[in-house]
């Protein structure tokens, strides 16, 4: 069969390499299938022009996969316009994926039009259900799919097992997608001359924080050997010289990071790297051998420095533990990237000036950092809870009226107004981007003073990009 992955336009200058559809097209293509790529996100097509090339080109399959989100959404809904506005006129079928449709199958078919949701990991569920299309099985003998039958009723099949060893899982199609431009997405601590790739180590969280929305349980992770594999192939065939580890938790546990670190250096990798952490795993020693590996940037969800908001996130963390954690981090030299979000059940307003003070203090400005809303997406035990008390009705509700935009409130789930918040959020942010700011001057100014004083030649220009 012949198959359009389309790779939706996020608004970016540089795009992140959309790893879920190439692992997809890497699995169609394995199983015999022809697999084509739409890169909307690189060339900024108008959806109009994605109905003219499905009304020129002919394809069986056309599939869309997003995540949650305001944007996310309503680009969807734009796309399934243009997509059906082909439909009409040719024979295909559309299907859809990601954590955004996943969450709510049911709503997403009847808004988008699409002949079926794919629900949870998908490379397995994406051949099969190629095969069903194919003829060669019925719909309902697929796992992990719903969709509409003939008469309009609503089916979803059985959940799909989780694929135990995913070392089995081939890598993604890398070479169906305009590698020149994703290798120059920029990361904290990457030199204008070195490119970078995002990679998976493992899939899955063994936490549960109460704003998360996840299909898979549990944590698997993928043998050092076949991460180096893949590290390796992606230097020498597209001289990546950075990794972005994009799990959602490359550090599971002190065991699993003093692996890999061990790993990486034995193989010789010299590769720059960053990864999502844990701060209760953020010991000295643990990242005395993540620096010595190549790690230059840890990217910790925080979220807030209220105890008992941390309780009620489920976050595992104190206040204590995440002061000490990257405390340690920036000791041995790497910087630590801080997320704060704010809103969570009945935190304090006081939480805000606390992050405020935390990130002054503590902040290498690696990147720009500012405070923004909680966000109960659907699927996450804290949509269950908005939905409970009544501040949301259900999907469509909280994607049409609520969640207009991530740095807004969607669900106000304090004790304080709307207008208290936005009011906190403004000064908190015009702070912490002033700050931003002036350490950028400051920093232009010490190259400034090394050019003229010290008469560096190696200076490149002030306006190079």
């Amino acid at each position: 069969m012949k198959i359009l992955m389309v790779v939706y336009d996020n608004d970016s200058y540089i795009s992140w390499f959309p790893q879920g559809l190439a692992y997809l097209a890497s699995a169609a293509r394995n199983a015999g299938h022809e697999v084509s790529v739409y890169q909307q996100d690189i060339y900024h097509w108008p959806d109009s022009h994605l109905t003219e090339y499905l009304d020129k080109t002919s394809f069986d399959v056309v599939e869309v996969s997003v995540i949650g989100g305001y944007y996310q959404y309503h680009k969807l809904l734009s796309l399934s316009k243009a997509i059906n506005a082909s439909r009409r006129r040719n024979s295909f079928k559309y299907t859809i994926g990601g954590h955004g449709p996943a969450a709510d199958p049911e709503f997403f078919l009847k808004k988008t039009g699409a002949d079926v949701v794919g629900i949870g990991e998908g490379e397995i569920t994406f051949v099969e259900l190629l095969d069903a299309f194919a003829g060669k099985r019925t719909w309902e003998s697929v796992d992990g799919i719903a969709f509409l039958d003939k008469e309009g009723k609503y089916i979803r099949t059985k959940e799909r097992e989780l694929i135990e060893n995913i070392d089995e899982i081939a890598w993604p199609a890398y070479d169906l997608f305009d590698m020149t431009h994703y290798t120059l997405l920029r990361l904290p601590n990457i030199r204008g001359n070195e490119r970078c790739m995002p990679l998976l180590s493992g899939r899955g969280c063994i936490f549960a924080c109460n704003f998360c929305y996840r299909m898979d349980k549990g944590f698997r992770p993928r043998n050092a050997e076949s991460i180096i594999g893949e590290i390796n192939f992606l230097k020498e065939k597209y001289n990546v010289s950075y990794i972005a580890f994009s799990d959602e938790l490359l550090m599971s546990s002190r065991e699993r990071t003093l692996e890999l670190c061990d790993a990486f250096i034995n193989a010789g990798l010299d590769i720059k790297w960053d990864c999502n952490g844990r701060l209760n795993f953020a010991d000295i020693d643990v990242l005395e051998k993540m620096k010595e590996a190549g790690c230059v940037f840890i990217n910790y969800g925080i979220e807030s420095l209220d105890d008992e908001t941390l309780k009620v996130m489920h976050k595992g963390l104190t206040r204590k533990m995440i002061i000490r954690g990257i405390e340690n981090t920036l000791q041995v030299g790497i910087s630590p990237g801080l997320n704060i979000i704010y809103g969570n059940i009945n935190e304090p307003l006081s939480a805000i000036d606390d992050a405020v003070e935390f990130l002054l203090k503590y902040d290498d400005h690696a990147q720009m950092r500012t405070l923004r809303p909680v966000t109960p997406y659907p699927g996450t035990e804290l949509f269950e809870y908005a939905i409970e008390h009544g501040m949301v009705k259900d999907t469509e509700d909280f994607y049409e009226n609520k969640h207009v935009n991530s740095d807004l409130l969607a669900v106000n789930f304090t004790q304080y107004s709307d207008e208290e918040i936005y009011e906190a959020l403004y000064h908190a942010n015009v702070k912490l981007i002033q700050r931003y700011n002036e350490i950028q001057i400051q920093n232009s100014e010490k190259i400034c003073r090394d050019l003229y004083y010290n008469r560096n030649a190696a200076f490149r220009g002030f306006r190079q990009i």
